[in-house]
């Protein structure tokens, strides 16, 4: 498979991703901040329904950071630990905790978003 076919099957691969978050945001956020007027007045929370908005993104944006950088540093550190192991088997153990710490990337992300979401 040449260069170009790799790069097409990338660039369609991201094409029906972005396809699909515009799709899911479409159907499953507005049934988010449809609150009514009353509702927003029993709310414990000082913001408004544009501030909650605003929240809710910032921890989408930090939890979505943490799983990209996590799926990112785990392809590297994955690779890097499946061609070691190759070469010496007996270092199996230590490559696993490498991964592991780069799987704690995405639990950063995921404290985030709780605590942003904790101060709405």
């Amino acid at each position: 498979m040449g260069t170009f076919a790799f790069r097409r099957k990338v660039l369609v691969s991201l094409l029906i991703t972005v396809l699909a978050m515009v799709v899911s945001t479409a159907v499953f956020a507005p049934g988010a901040f449809a609150a009514t007027p009353a509702a927003a007045e029993t709310t414990n929370t000082a913001s408004s329904s544009g501030d909650l908005m605003w929240v809710v993104i910032a921890a989408a944006i930090a939890f979505g950071a943490g799983a990209i950088a996590a799926g990112m540093a785990i392809s590297h550190v994955g690779s890097a630990a499946m061609g070691a192991i190759s070469e010496r088997p007996e270092i199996a153990s230590q490559a696993l905790i490498f991964i592991a710490l780069a799987e704690g990337i995405v639990v950063f992300g995921f404290i985030t978003a709780l605590m942003i979401l904790g101060k709405a």
